[in-house]
């Protein structure tokens, strides 16, 4: 089967700024399934094994999509690279929640999908994300969380280092591949505050009528396994898969040279094809 890629379309939003997305499809008559993935913290589009999962997305008949957040510190030239720190150090949820229905009025638009078929799909914090949209907007039908969050309040410091991050107006986080010292500016904290209640992702679980598949490994760093049973607990419609001995990113890595994904990719990517040829 023939399949499509295109390669850094540019997506237009006025409340943040342009991004881009790529979009994989098979070359078929009829409309396809669209499916739109969130990459997480420090994470973009193009970062690992992303190219080559959705590829396997497309393969089995749907049109899949991934984007860069707008202010991910990626750029327009350099979708791959942090190269605009300013930007992440400016990036927060309304931004994000913003950006990710840009992309959902983009292509739902497109010709070749089923804008009655839509499902989210997303990595870490891109999860916790896709899960509140997927509550919010009817037109979303089925929600996948690879690692994904269950609280974002607790993300932030507190106590003294909060002090210190307010009286400052900025905190650094060190990028472990790239050592970068990545900003992030006292904005992103505000912003949370004014919508915590929008942004508490068990509210969106336990209020969530979507089917929902939680994707979770043992050994993972970031995010423990502890937060997945806490999102089946809260999802009625919900079903949670515990990869034994799989890490934060499933086996995968930037960047990724081999030409097949990582096993436990391989594995979830299979388990999430089953589950929305199900329910989509």
């Amino acid at each position: 089967m023939k399949i499509n890629i295109q390669k850094n379309i540019k997506i237009s939003n006025p409340e943040t700024r342009d991004f881009l997305a790529d979009a994989y499809y098979p070359e078929v008559s009829g409309k396809l399934p669209l499916i739109i993935f969130a990459h997480g913290y420090k994470g973009y589009k193009d970062w690992g094994a992303w190219d080559l999962m959705a590829e396997q997305f497309a393969q089995a008949g749907f049109f899949f999509v991934k984007f860069n957040f707008s202010h991910n510190g990626t750029t327009l030239e350099r979708p791959n690279e942090f190269g605009d720190l300013e930007a992440f150090g400016n990036n927060n949820f309304s931004r994000e929640m913003s950006d990710y229905d840009a992309v959902l009025n983009v292509f739902t638009e497109n010709p070749h999908t089923d804008r009655n078929r839509i499902a989210f799909m997303g990595h870490s914090r891109g999860g916790g994300i896709s899960l509140i949209k997927a509550f919010e907007d009817d037109r979303v039908k089925a929600l996948v969380t690879l690692a994904g969050v269950s609280n974002f309040s607790y993300r932030f410091p507190s106590g003294e280092r909060l002090k210190k991050w307010k009286d400052s107006g900025v905190m650094y986080s060190e990028n472990g591949r790239t050592k970068q010292q990545m900003p992030h500016f006292y904005q992103f904290y505000e912003d949370f505050k004014e919508n915590e209640k929008r942004f508490s992702v068990q509210y969106c679980a336990q209020h969530l009528d979507k089917p929902f598949l939680i994707i979770q490994g043992t050994e993972d760093d970031a995010v423990k396994d502890k937060e997945a049973f806490l999102l089946k607990e809260w999802a009625k419609d919900s079903e949670l898969f515990i990869m034994e001995g799989a890490n934060h990113t499933f086996g995968a890595k930037e960047p990724w040279v081999d030409q097949n994904l990582p096993p436990d990719l391989q594995t979830a990517t299979e388990k999430i094809i089953h589950f929305l040829g199900k329910k989509l």
